[in-house]
Parts: structure tokens; C-alpha cells; sequence
């Protein structure tokens, strides 16, 4: 059975061609338009419609919801905690050691996978669309679009920042402002391949930092991100002298924890449809929380 987006012609918006509109106000492509049109899949008031055709003012558009002919990820049955879901998006906590998508010679067991077995369940054949990617060891909230339209209208907040992330890290030592900015620039590592590095050469990275908590040589940040670069938290607090305990990569392992100590805690995005903010959380994962829980218990008794 068909499926179809309805859109309804503002004052602001009457006078634009049906082509325009659905360009510029729903965002669909040239080329999603194409096949949308042999397939009659654009309707004005009902009837079929030339993309030149000019909209008056409370016109109904109605445009055929196109549907992936695979979902790319071979499905797989897995456990995935789903935070938050609605009818464009979920938001997912990926546990720590876990890959968010297929790379390299690992091809399953992937968040990826298993989403792909969830959606199959629901009726829905989709490609997997990963809005941002979170490394192996970080655990938390991981943004997946349903749709290709969906994707789009995501990653435009993304890069205009009202898809917001919120991360919680523990680091060593103590961080001198308690809050600030750590604006340095990310390439690749001049030798290793698998590392990036903080150099002059590479692109701009930005990340806000405040102080939660502070132990004995250590201490509990908030971070938010303004740009993604890859490893960007992790290369920053070493660059600063704080590195991530547990980070094996850029810092040094530790008892406290077995990886990195670095958690996308929350994400904040407007609703698609309501155009609402909504905001996700995750809980700690038990591994961080410990690791919270014996520092304290080492500064309560020394």
C-alpha cells in the first residue's frame, strides 16, 4: 500500500512552483523528484500535477513516500535499547565494545545489524542511516534516520547545531579554567593511519567543557560538541593534559575502568513533524558508574 507525505500551502510559500517547493520546503532532491513524477507520485489537491504548476494559497501536496529496496545491513536478532523513537527517527544506547555500524572485516554484531532485524520487524525495509557515529568503546546516544528525507532534515540541524550533543567524560588530573572552549585544529596522525592529531594543518575542531565533579587526580566533565571531528573529545582533553581515563589511544589504561571513560550522555533535536525540541538521555553504563563510585569512595577515605 501507497504512503504519502501531505503538505499544506502557506500564504508565505503561494505563488512558488510545485518543482520549487518541494526543493526548497520539503527538501527533496532533483533526482527523488524525477523518479517521483514516473512514478505519478506527486499529487495537487488529489490530481496529478506538472512540476511547473503554481500553488495558491491552502493547495494540498501530496508526495509518495519512496521506499528503500534494501536495508544495505544484513539483519540480525540482537538486544538494542531503544530511548527513543518516532515515525522519522530513533534514538538508540549503544552499550561500550560495540560498533555502531559495519567496518572493516567485522560485518556483524554491529548496533547497525540489529536495528536492521527491529525495523524488519515493524514492517520497514530501510537502508540503516547513522546521523553520527560514536568509537567502539563509547558508550550512549546514537541518532538513526528512517528515511533518506529524514537523514537530510537531521544532518541540516546537525550542521546548524540545533541537533545538539552532550558528552560526560572522566579525565585525569584537573582542568584549569573549571569551563571553556578547547579550539584546536584535527588532521591525520604524521605516522599512524588509524590515529588522528592536533596540528595546524588540519580542519577546525571546537568543544565546550564544563566541570561536574572533581576527585583526587581526576575529574567528571560535561562536553558539548561543535564540530565532529573524529576522536575530537579524546584529542582534545589529551591536548589539554587531561587525557580520557582508560584511553589506550591517546592517554594511558587504567584499573578504574577498561576503555576510554566516555559517555554521549544526551541529544537534543527539534521534532521533525511537531517541531518541538526533544531531548534524549542515557543512564551511565554500570562500568562508568563504578568507576565513579570508587573515586568517590577514595576521596571520602584517603
Amino acid at each position: 500500500m501507497k504512503s504519502f507525505h501531505t503538505y499544506k500551502v502557506t500564504t508565505e510559500h503561494a505563488g512558488l512552483t510545485v518543482e520549487t517547493y518541494l526543493k526548497q520546503i520539503a527538501q527533496i532532491s532533483g533526482r527523488k523528484l524525477q523518479k517521483l513524477t514516473r512514478l505519478k507520485g506527486i499529487l495537487l489537491n488529489n490530481k496529478p500535477v506538472y512540476l511547473q504548476k503554481k500553488l495558491k494559497v491552502g493547495d494540498m501536496l501530496r508526495v509518495m513516500v519512496l521506499t528503500d529496496a534494501g536495508s544495505g545491513i544484513s539483519p540480525e536478532q540482537g538486544a538494542i535499547e531503544i530511548l527513543y523513537e518516532d515515525d522519522n527517527l530513533l534514538v538508540v544506547n549503544k552499550p561500550p565494545y560495540q560498533l555502531v555500524h559495519p567496518a572493516g572485516k567485522t560485518a556483524g554484531g554491529t548496533l547497525a545489524n540489529y536495528l536492521a532485524y527491529h525495523l524488519r520487524q515493524l514492517g520497514i525495509v530501510s537502508t540503516v542511516r547513522p546521523i553520527h557515529r560514536l568509537d567502539r568503546d563509547t558508550s550512549g546516544c546514537v541518532m538513526f534516520a528512517k528515511d533518506a528525507r529524514s537523514q537530510f532534515l537531521l544532518e541540516q540541524q546537525l550542521k546548524s547545531k540545533t541537533l545538539r550533543r552532550v558528552y560526560w567524560a572522566l579525565v585525569k588530573g584537573t582542568i584549569a579554567p573549571a569551563a571553556g572552549t578547547i579550539d584546536a585544529p584535527i588532521g591525520p596522525h604524521p605516522t599512524l593511519p588509524n590515529r588522528r592529531a592536533v596540528n595546524e594543518q588540519g580542519e577546525r575542531a571546537v568543544t565546550h567543557y564544563r566541570t561536574i565533579r572533581t576527585f583526587p587526580n581526576a575529574t567528571l566533565l560535561e562536553l558539548e560538541l561543535e564540530t565532529g571531528r573524529t576522536h575530537q573529545i579524546r584529542l582534545h582533553l589529551t591536548y589539554l593534559g587531561c587525557p580520557i581515563i582508560g584511553d589506550g589511544m591517546y592517554g594511558v589504561r587504567s584499573p578504574l575502568i577498561s576503555r576510554q571513560a566516555l559517555h554521549a550522555a544526551s541529544l537534543s533535536f527539534t521534532h521533525l513533524a511537531a517541531k518541538r525540541k526533544i531531548t534524549v538521555n542515557a543512564p551511565l553504563p554500570a562500568d562508568f558508574a563504578q568507576a565513579l563510585d570508587r573515586l568517590a569512595s577514595a576521596s571520602e577515605n584517603p
